[in-house]
């Protein structure tokens, strides 16, 4: 087997192992976890969508997005727009369109369209703001989840304001949210193996060089934003979706703080590392969440003050840039690892007695 081919085995059977990875996950909780185990999978697997969709930008470009909860707004208001029922709607959005208010369609479809809007939006707003560079592109990306969150607080027929919209359909368990998860992970591989993916990281390592070799940086950028845009667009609507309940500040510093430090912690420079930072982390959450509800040892009840959760996190996130800045797999992908050939003997005739 020649090196390219084995390289190329190498690099798509990272989906597949990482896929496996959650698969397995799903099954084992299935068969042994409980009801409360099974939310805290979906959850961590919506945030698997969220993570990698932001990714897809953030991975291959080097530039920081604090933008992205913008785009799950967009998409998990979309979907409520489209799946709620009319009289829901006449009561919690009465300023929405005739043909909106009378929609009720499939949740897929829904889901889907709710990406497509927001990869709509990132490529209107992702046209102006990646213009810019460095930090000034990351602050324009912070700027743009300020207006989206201002309009969305305040358009109280549409939106609800910051109203809880409720009456979402329940549909997303952990098989739904696994089966986007893993169409999140196939599509970022997918992209970052094309040309633009290849193109885009060329630029991350050396942009002068890049632009030299006639790369279109803003270009690729701008089409990584919109792929980005469509499955974080997703992942709101999933959230939407498996609780039932749409608010705006759902979708503001809070989700940005937690996507971004699982990004960090599991590490840039990989898929895997995206997605091994959102495994770690949501462990990790899941146990300081319920050490601040209290945890009973013999006649004592012991629990954590409010807030650590931010804190620890905040921590580790300092940690993890300090003695492993490149993140916990230091950029290296889950890869299949196939036997070296081995080499072929030679005869020389001038060592022949």
């Amino acid at each position: 087997m020649s090196e390219h081919c084995r390289n190329r085995i190498a690099a798509h059977s990272t989906p597949l192992l990482l896929a496996g990875v959650l698969v397995v996950i799903a099954i084992l909780v299935t068969l042994f976890g409980d009801k409360a185990l099974a939310r805290t999978l979906t959850e961590t697997l919506i945030r698997v969508t969220l993570v990698v969709g932001l990714w897809i930008f953030v991975g291959n470009s080097g530039v920081i997005s604090f933008g992205h909860a913008g785009y799950m707004a967009i998409g998990a208001y979309c979907s409520a727009w489209l799946t709620l029922r009319p009289q829901s709607k006449a009561l919690f959005l009465p300023d929405l369109p005739t043909w909106l208010m009378e929609a009720q369609w499939h949740v897929l479809p829904a889901a889907i369209a709710g990406g497509l809007l927001a990869a709509l939006v990132a490529l209107v707003s992702g046209a102006a703001i990646l213009r810019l560079t460095g930090i000034a592109a990351a602050i324009a990306t912070f700027a743009f989840l300020a207006i989206v969150n201002t309009v969305y607080s305040n358009w109280e027929g549409v939106t609800g304001a910051t109203s809880s919209v409720v009456g979402l359909p329940r549909y997303v368990d952990q098989w739904v949210a696994l089966t986007w998860a893993l169409a999140a992970i196939l599509a970022a591989n997918l992209y970052a193996n094309s040309a633009s993916g290849l193109a885009l990281r060329a630029t991350r390592e050396d942009e002068v060089a890049a632009r030299a070799s006639g790369i279109n940086m803003y270009r690729h950028r701008l089409w990584s934003l919109v792929v980005s845009g469509f499955f974080t667009g997703v992942s709101g609507a999933l959230l939407g979706h498996s609780i039932g309940v749409l608010n705006p500040d759902s979708f503001y510093l809070g989700i940005t703080f937690i996507s971004l430090a699982m990004l960090v912690v599991g590490g840039i420079g990989s898929l895997t590392g995206a997605v091994c930072g959102v495994l770690v982390l949501s462990l990790m959450i899941e146990l300081l969440v319920r050490a601040e509800q209290g945890v009973t040892i013999g006649e004592a009840s012991l629990s954590l003050p409010s807030g650590t959760q931010e804190v620890v996190i905040g921590l580790v996130m300092i940690l993890v840039l300090v003695l492993r800045p490149s993140g916990l797999t230091e950029g290296r992908e889950l890869k299949l690892r196939l036997p070296q050939p081995r080499a072929a003997l030679t005869h020389d005739p001038q060592t022949t007695n």
